[in-house]
């Protein structure tokens, strides 16, 4: 396949994707399809590619039904959407320069030498404390949160890819949900949080045509 076909096809998928209101009951995601939608989220990038996320694939209609209670936006989309995705972020206890989970992380999961993980953790102290300023709890959660829209982003985009619908949810309490979630054992002593749901499916009607402003004062360059 050659470069401009390419291109075509990637564009094509971000008109096609839109935020689906309404979801056909009847069209399931085939096993395969899903999987290749995770991927994506799972291979996306992190800072310090400490992947501060999990995906819960919320497929228990009894759970289904309590979320769509307690969450305005998941209404009209949570029972008739094929999958069901709630994207945690980690939380300070696992994300501060200090944590357990760090040290661990880069341990064993990329097996760096200890003196190359103590640099790195020294680093990432700086990065928290004067770079970024991520001084309290509710910053590191908001640092956290803003890497899983990356992986949120980058399913929604696969799913296009192959002609699957999606919507991106914020209409909820995150105190609710994680009080929801802190119930159903999900939140591992507090150690994720709430950031966003997703449903995924396929389109009950045809959208309207995409309206965006104008791309001159979207993109401005700097030469």
């Amino acid at each position: 396949m050659d470069k401009k076909q390419k291109k075509s096809e990637i564009v094509e998928a971000f008109h096609f994707r839109h935020a689906t209101k309404k979801f056909d009951p009847n069209q399931k995601i085939s096993t395969n399809d899903f999987r290749f939608i995770l991927e994506a989220g799972y291979l996306s990038p992190s800072s310090f590619g400490i992947e501060p996320w999990r995906f819960l694939i919320v497929q228990n209609e009894t759970l289904r039904r309590k979320i769509k209670d307690i969450s305005w936006g998941a209404k009209g989309k949570i029972m008739d959407a094929s999958h069901f995705v709630i994207y945690l972020s980690r939380t300070q206890k696992d994300l501060k320069y200090d944590a357990d989970y760090l040290k661990d992380h880069f341990l064993t999961i990329h097996e760096y030498p200890g003196d190359r993980v103590e640099g790195l953790l020294s680093m990432i102290e700086n990065f928290q404390k004067s770079d970024f300023e991520l001084t309290d709890e509710r910053r590191i959660s908001d640092w956290a949160s803003k890497q899983t829209y990356i992986a949120l982003a980058n399913t929604m985009t696969a799913a296009a890819q192959i002609g699957i619908d999606s919507c991106p949810i914020e209409g909820f309490s995150i105190r609710e949900m994680n009080e929801f979630l802190r119930e159903e054992g999900l939140l591992e002593d507090d150690s994720f949080s709430i950031s966003v749901m997703a449903a995924f499916g396929y389109r009950e009607a045809e959208p309207a045509a995409k309206k965006r402003r104008p791309l001159h004062d979207v993109i401005k360059w700097i030469e």
